[in-house]
């Protein structure tokens, strides 16, 4: 059993700038704003949800396809994901163009000022769901808007069960885009502030965009999670992490977590679980790829904290 991650694979560059933005920045006169700052520290990172999801879904034992769109200075990271023994199957190649990468400068407060430059993500759209061979699930993740519009609706008409995470793309679709991609899933995954969102665009609280779908997962990072079906609403507890430094990609790991219980048959409170675990071990590490485990320390983990264990 295999899923289809459709999604971004990007760079993510960091710089850290040792003092505070607000200091450098004068409100009076940011209609008119040139500021430089320097940055003595910087690392570069592999990123991107579904790089992301499927890194954390292989430490788990699952069978990830990521499906994206990359530029030519996509070497490094493809040489990477092979490495690992991920897939690069479904990873289009398009000349002249630069794989999609993130540039972000965060100050001492966590303030973060960031630079997307989408590149080959553009063009995701060429991308055909029906080119997949034994996909058995479907994740549609933040990509371009016309390749997740495009996705969501292959896999319905295809019959391949799908989760729906509008992350950071939530700003690309209105109401009517939103009723369709929920109407089109089996489940949806938002944290508290893209569910807002979908509320204020929809018309729809979370007890009716829930009866439409399998499960509605609402996560709010330290929270926990809640999990939302027709038998009703269930917190999904947090698990304490051993380190707090970084929760970029925690939410792609959550996810990582959900799809392997799908994909296992378990119970969707068994998936969340799993999915609470791998965030915690995620944000103990800097970066969204740099945490290493085996299965047996992630079901020890597990165990210790829920009693029991979802490997029979």
């Amino acid at each position: 059993m295999s899923v289809l991650i459709c999604g971004s694979l990007a760079y993510d560059t960091i710089m850290v700038f040792p003092e505070r933005f607000k200091d450098h920045i004068l409100p009076e006169k940011v209609h008119i704003l040139n500021v430089s700052f320097l940055v003595p520290e910087m690392r570069r990172q592999f990123g991107g949800v579904a790089g992301n999801i499927a890194y954390n879904l292989k430490m788990l034992g699952g069978d990830p396809y990521p499906m994206a769109t990359v530029g030519d200075d996509f070497g490094p990271y493809q040489r990477r994901l092979e490495s690992l023994g991920i897939s690069t199957r479904y990873i289009r190649h398009l000349e002249g163009e630069f794989t999609p990468q993130a540039f972000i400068t965060t100050d001492v407060d966590d303030n973060q000022i960031t630079a997307f430059h989408p590149g080959a993500m553009q063009e995701s759209q060429l991308n055909k769901v029906e080119n997949a061979d034994g996909v058995t699930l479907g994740i549609v993740a933040p990509d371009g808007r016309e390749a997740m519009l495009q996705h969501s609706r292959d896999f319905e008409r295809l019959g391949i069960p799908h989760i729906f995470d509008p992350g950071q793309a939530m700003t690309l679709f209105d109401g009517n885009d939103l009723r369709a991609f929920i109407h089109q899933a089996n489940w949806l995954v938002a944290n508290d502030y893209e569910f807002q969102l979908i509320r204020e665009r929809t018309g729809m609280d979370k007890e009716e965009v829930a009866a439409q779908l399998e499960a509605l997962i609402i996560t709010r990072g330290g929270d926990g999670s809640t999990l939302i079906t027709s038998a009703g609403e269930q917190l999904i507890e947090t698990v304490k992490p051993t380190a707090v430094l970084d929760p970029t990609g925690c939410g792609d790991a959550f996810r990582s977590g959900l799809i392997y219980g799908l994909l296992n048959n378990l119970d969707l409170v068994t998936g969340c679980r799993i999915g609470s675990v791998m965030g915690a071990l995620k944000v103990a590490v800097q970066g969204p790829q740099n945490h290493v485990h085996t299965l047996d320390e992630i079901v020890g983990r597990f165990k210790d904290t829920f009693g029991y264990s979802f490997i029979g």
